[in-house]
C-alpha cells in the first residue's frame, strides 16, 4: 500500500504539515502557483467563450516532475492550499498537471496550522470547489483582458512599459483624486476662544466658548475674535448646569487582513507587504516544544467571526491572568460586514495560551511584534468594556455659553490589556475638569485665550488608510490589497513622501487622466466595487463565469476600439507647449513623454528632430573643457543617461561618458567605470572599454576597500526607502556608510567634476 501524497504551496507548511502527519504521508510543496496564462500573449479566446489557455510557469516544469513521480506511486492525492479562491485554484491546476486519471483526488480545508485541526481536514477531505475556481479563473481572465488590451494603448499614447490594471489604476486614481483635491483647497479662517476660568480656594480649569444667544459662535476674522473678548471681559461668569454620566468604550473586534494591515502600519510603521510576509509566516508555523505548528489562524480574511471553542479559551484566560471582573457575562459578539465574504475565522492565535512572552526568543523581531499584536487584539476583544466618568459644564456668562467636559475612568476594562491606535488626525487632546464643581457657583475670567486656525486640506493616503478606503469602497479584496500597493509603486505611479505618504508621479497623473477620460465606466470605484460583488456571485454559484466576463469584455471593448482610432488625437492632448526654443528651426518645443519620462522635442518633426530633456536648462558645469573648442563641459540627461556635452552646442557636439572617477575592477582592463542607463531607463554602471570589457553592476561602485578582504570597491545598494547600504560583492562582508556632511556637498561636487576630468 502506498503512501498518501500532501500537496502544499510552500516548504515551510510541507514542513510543518509533514510532522504532523507522520511517516504514511508524503508531503511536498508545489511553491505557489504551477500554471498560468502565457507571459507573452493575450491566452484566451475571446470568440470562443473567453477559453484560457493555461501553461506551464517557467521554473515550475522540475517541480510538476517531482509531483508527478509522487503521485504515481500514492494512493491518495490529498491538496492542502490555502483555504481561499486562489488557494482553491492552485489546487485545481496542481490536480490537472500531475494526477494520474485514476488517482482519488481530495481537497483538504484547514483555517489553521495545529495538529487538530490538519488530521480533522484529512478526515473530513472533500472534493475540489469548482465554484471558486471558476471565480478565481474570471478574475484572472478580467485582469488579462485589461491588461493585454489596454496597456498597448498606453504605449502608443504615452511610452512603452505602462501597464492598466483593473484594479491597480482604481487605486491609482484615488491617489490621483486625492492630490487634486489638496492643490485646489483653499484654507478658509476661523478662531477658536478658550478661557482659563478661576474658582474661589481651588485650582482654575479650562473652558472653550461654544454659543452666543443660543447659536453656535462662527468666528472668522480677528475683527469678530476682538469684539468678543472684549465683550466676554464685561459678564458675570457662573455654572449654569453639571452632567455627568458613564459611558461605554467597547473593545475592537478581532483582526481581519484590512485592520491587521492597518494597525501595524500605524502602530509598527510596517508596510502592506511586510505586514503579509510576516503573517503568512506566523500562519505557517514554528517548532515548539517538539512539535511545529502554526500560531495564527489564515490571515487572508473579512470576517469577525470566532470559532465557539476558541472563544471559550480566551475568556478562560481572560479570567485567569487579569480576574474574572474582565470576564464579560456573555461572550462579546461582532458583526460581520454584508459584503465580506466570510470564508474564513477572523485572524487569531491558535491557542491564546500561547502568550507572546513565552514566544519572544523562537520569534524574529518582526515576528514578535505581528503575534503581539494578534494575541492581545484578540484576547482584549473579549474583555469588558472600559467605563469612563464622563462630566460636562456648562458656563453662563452673560449672552455667551462656554462648555468644559472631562472624564475619569471607573474601570480600565479591555484598555489594560489594548487599545487600537488612531490616526494622527483622530487623536484626542485630554481634557479635565473640576469633580466638585457644583450648579450656581460663580466663576471669575483669569485668561481668554483666542486662537487663530485655518482648514486643512484632506490628508494625502498612507498605506494603511489607502487599504481602509479600498475596503471601504469594495476594491479588490484581503489578499489583493498588498499585491496593489506594491504594484502601483514599483510602476512608479506613485511615490511616498517622507516614506509615508503617497502622492501620484508626473507619470501617474498622466495615465491616469488617459484612462479616466477614455474608459471613464471601467476605471470608477462604483464599477469595480459591483465587479468584485459579481465575482462573490460566481463563486456562490449564483452567476456563470463566463457570462460575467463577457458583460464586462462587452462594457468597454468599444471604447477601446474608438480610443486606438484616435490615439494621435489623445497622444498630441497630452502635450504641453514651452517657452524654449528650438536651436535648429526655432520653432517653439513642446514637452512630449517617452519611456525615460517628458522631455521636449521640435513640433516640427519629421523635417526637424531635434529633442532634449526636459531638464536641459539646469545643466551642472564641470571643470573639464571640450578637447575640440576648449569650452566647458556640462553634464546632461539622455536617453541612455547622464553624459558630458560640449556648453557650446550646436556648434560643437562633442560629448562624452558620465565617469564615475573609479578604475575598471577587472585585471588587466585599464578602463574606468562610467555611467549607463538600459533600454528600460534603468540605471547601471559599467566599462568603458566596452564591449571587450563586459564589467557592469547595477549597484553603484564605491572607491572604497573593504575592511575584510581588501578588494579595490565596494558597492552601494539603495532600498526603496531611500537608505543606503555598503556591501563587498567579493566577501558578501556588509559596511557601514560613510555620514553625509552637507557642509562638504559643495566640495564633494566640485571633487566628481574633477574625477570626472581627469578620467576623460
Amino acid at each position: 500500500m502506498g503512501k498518501s501524497l500532501v500537496v502544499v504551496e510552500s516548504p515551510t507548511k510541507a514542513k510543518t504539515i509533514n510532522k504532523i502527519l507522520g511517516k504514511d504521508y508524503v508531503v511536498k510543496s508545489c511553491m505557489g502557483h504551477v500554471r498560468d496564462l502565457p507571459p507573452k500573449e493575450l491566452g484566451i479566446d475571446i470568440e470562443n467563450g473567453f477559453k484560457p489557455r493555461y501553461v506551464t510557469i517557467r521554473g515550475k516544469g522540475k517541480i510538476l516532475g517531482e509531483l508527478r513521480k509522487a503521485a504515481q506511486g500514492a494512493d491518495t492525492i490529498y491538496l492542502a492550499t490555502d483555504p481561499d479562491r486562489e488557494g482553491e485554484a492552485i489546487a485545481w491546476h496542481v490536480a490537472h498537471a500531475i494526477a494520474r486519471k485514476d488517482a482519488e483526488i481530495k481537497r483538504m480545508h484547514f483555517n489553521q496550522i495545529t495538529p487538530k485541526a490538519v488530521r480533522a481536514s484529512l478526515e473530513q477531505s472533500g472534493e475540489l470547489d469548482l465554484q471558486k475556481v471558476n471565480a478565481q479563473q474570471a478574475r484572472r481572465v478580467l485582469d488579462r483582458l485589461v491588461g493585454y488590451e489596454i496597456s498597448p494603448l498606453l504605449w502608443k499614447v504615452i511610452h512603452s512599459g505602462l501597464s492598466a490594471g483593473r484594479v491597480q489604476s482604481v487605486a491609482v486614481r484615488l491617489i490621483c483624486e486625492r492630490d487634486r483635491e489638496i492643490e485646489a483647497f483653499e484654507p478658509q479662517e476661523y478662531w477658536s476662544i478658550e478661557t482659563l476660568l478661576g474658582r474661589s480656594g481651588a485650582d482654575p480649569f479650562r473652558a472653550r466658548l461654544l454659543f452666543k444667544d443660543g447659536e453656535k459662535l462662527e468666528i472668522t476674522n480677528q475683527e469678530q475674535t476682538n469684539a468678543i473678548v472684549a465683550d466676554l471681559r464685561t459678564q458675570t461668569i457662573a455654572v449654569k448646569e453639571v452632567k455627568k454620566r458613564d459611558q461605554l468604550r467597547r473593545p475592537a473586534p478581532p483582526f481581519t487582513t484590512s485592520t491587521l494591515q492597518q494597525e501595524c502600519a500605524r502602530r509598527l510603521r510596517f508596510s502592506v507587504k511586510r505586514t503579509m510576509a510576516v503573517a503568512q509566516q506566523l500562519y505557517e508555523g514554528i517548532e515548539l516544544e517538539g512539535e511545529t505548528r502554526g500560531l495564527i489562524t489564515y490571515m487572508r480574511t473579512d470576517s469577525v467571526r470566532v470559532a465557539e471553542e476558541a472563544i471559550a479559551e480566551v475568556r478562560q484566560q481572560v479570567g485567569e491572568l487579569y480576574g474574572t471582573d474582565y470576564v464579560p457575562d456573555e461572550p462579546n459578539q461582532y458583526k460581520t460586514k454584508k459584503t465580506a465574504q466570510d470564508a474564513h475565522e477572523a485572524i487569531r492565535p491558535t491557542s491564546v495560551a500561547l502568550h507572546p512572552d513565552k514566544l519572544k526568543e523562537l520569534l524574529s523581531q518582526d515576528q514578535a511584534k505581528v503575534y503581539e499584536l494578534i494575541w492581545k487584539r484578540f484576547v482584549a476583544s473579549q474583555m469588558k468594556p472600559q467605563v469612563l466618568s464622563i462630566t460636562t459644564v456648562n458656563i453662563e456668562a452673560g449672552p455667551y455659553l462656554m462648555r468644559a467636559t472631562g472624564n475619569i475612568v471607573k474601570f480600565p476594562g479591555f484598555t489594560l490589556l489594548y487599545s487600537e491606535s488612531k490616526d494622527e488626525d483622530d487623536e484626542e487632546k485630554p481634557e479635565g475638569v473640576p469633580d466638585d464643581i457644583s450648579q450656581g457657583e460663580a466663576l471669575e475670567l483669569k485668561e481668554v485665550d483666542p486662537e487663530q486656525h485655518f482648514t486643512k486640506p484632506p490628508p494625502r493616503f498612507t498605506e494603511a488608510s489607502l487599504v481602509k478606503e479600498l475596503e471601504a469602497q469594495g476594491i479588490g479584496r484581503p489578499s489583493t490589497y498588498a499585491q496593489i500597493i506594491t504594484t502601483i509603486i514599483d510602476r512608479e505611479y506613485v511615490e511616498k513622501v517622507d516614506n509615508r505618504y503617497f502622492e501620484a508621479t508626473e507619470r501617474g497623473q498622466t495615465v491616469n487622466k488617459l484612462l479616466v477620460d477614455t474608459f471613464p465606466d471601467l476605471f470608477s470605484v462604483d464599477f469595480t466595487a459591483n465587479m468584485e460583488d459579481k465575482l462573490d456571485r460566481v463563486e456562490e454559484g449564483d452567476d456563470n463565469w463566463v457570462a460575467t466576463v463577457e458583460q464586462f469584455y462587452n462594457s468597454w471593448k468599444d471604447n477601446l476600439a474608438g480610443a486606438n482610432e484616435r490615439r494621435k488625437e489623445l497622444k498630441l492632448a497630452l502635450q504641453e507647449e514651452s517657452d524654449i526654443q528650438c536651436e535648429e528651426c526655432e520653432r517653439m518645443m513642446v514637452i512630449k513623454w517617452g519611456r525615460n519620462g517628458r522631455f521636449l522635442a521640435c513640433p516640427g518633426y519629421p523635417e526637424c528632430k531635434n529633442t532634449k530633456p526636459l531638464e536641459e536648462q539646469d545643466t551642472v558645469e564641470t571643470d573639464e573643457v571640450c578637447d575640440q573648442c576648449q569650452s566647458p563641459m556640462v553634464v546632461k540627461t539622455g536617453r541612455y543617461g547622464r553624459f558630458l556635452a560640449c556648453s557650446g552646442y550646436p556648434d560643437c557636439k562633442t560629448v562624452k561618458p558620465y565617469f564615475l572617477g573609479i578604475k575598471c575592477p577587472e585585471d588587466d582592463c585599464g578602463g574606468a567605470l562610467v555611467e549607463k542607463q538600459s533600454r528600460k531607463g534603468k540605471v547601471f554602471f559599467g566599462c568603458n572599454n566596452y564591449p571587450s570589457c563586459k564589467f557592469a553592476s547595477w549597484d553603484r561602485p564605491v572607491d572604497r576597500k573593504c575592511d575584510h578582504c581588501d578588494a579595490a570597491l565596494l558597492y552601494e545598494k539603495s532600498s526603496r526607502s531611500g537608505s543606503a547600504n555598503l556591501y563587498c560583492r567579493i566577501c558578501n562582508t556588509q559596511h557601514e556608510n560613510e555620514p553625509e556632511n552637507s557642509e562638504n556637498d559643495d566640495e564633494n561636487d566640485k571633487d566628481d567634476k574633477n574625477k570626472n576630468a581627469q578620467a576623460a
